[in-house]
């Protein structure tokens, strides 16, 4: 059922989704910001934003909280390397053994 021949992937853990999460509200601050300048008026929200401070705040806010976000989420993936590591020299061990680089210790063929 599963593909189990394809290389390891880092887990979605619950601080990946959250941080996902926070990503998605920061796009949509910027698209409600980004609507202002191309309608000049509210045009996701009817009231808001009601002038161009509102909407360069909304924006600016959205891209810094995306810009967190992101920084979260490449930290958490980052958390994952030793074992997305040892899971990748697995896969290339059963399915592409001519690719394994040779470790410290060993001796060259």
């Amino acid at each position: 059922m599963f593909n189990t021949t394809r290389p390891p992937r880092p887990r979605l853990t619950g601080r990946i989704f959250l941080y996902a999460m926070v990503d998605v509200f920061g796009l949509f601050c910027v698209a409600i910001g980004a609507s202002w300048f191309a309608a000049g008026k509210g045009a996701i929200l009817a009231t808001f934003p009601s002038s161009t401070a509102e909407a360069v705040a909304c924006t600016v806010g959205g891209v810094v909280v995306m810009l967190w976000s992101v920084s979260r989420i490449l930290r958490e993936i980052a958390a994952q390397a030793p074992e997305m590591q040892a899971k990748y020299e697995a896969y290339l061990a059963a399915h592409h053994p001519d690719k394994l680089m040779p470790k410290a210790g060993d001796k060259p063929e």
